[in-house]
């Protein structure tokens, strides 16, 4: 999957997920860019990245990602 294709899904789940239509997500975006992202959104928002994508990430994973760049390439890495 192509990292533009990957981006465009991002953009739709965080914008369901936050219910904001004007958010856009590139590969430096963080928690302290969008409103709403707090700890509870944060474990919704990784529940709906991960049925999107057909993925499952680690707690690890989840807990060390700094940006949505590093969940992209977890994503480019699994998808198929």
């Amino acid at each position: 999957m192509d990292t533009k294709t990957i981006y465009a899904r991002l953009n739709k789940v965080f914008r369901d997920v936050f219910d904001d239509d004007e958010i856009t997500v590139g590969p430096k975006t963080t928690a302290n860019d969008i409103e709403d992202w707090d700890s509870l959104e944060h474990i919704t928002l990784m529940s709906a990245v991960q049925r999107e994508f057909k993925v499952k990430f680690t707690m690890g994973e989840i807990a060390s990602m700094k940006n949505v760049g590093e969940m992209a390439d977890i994503i480019a890495a699994r998808a198929k």
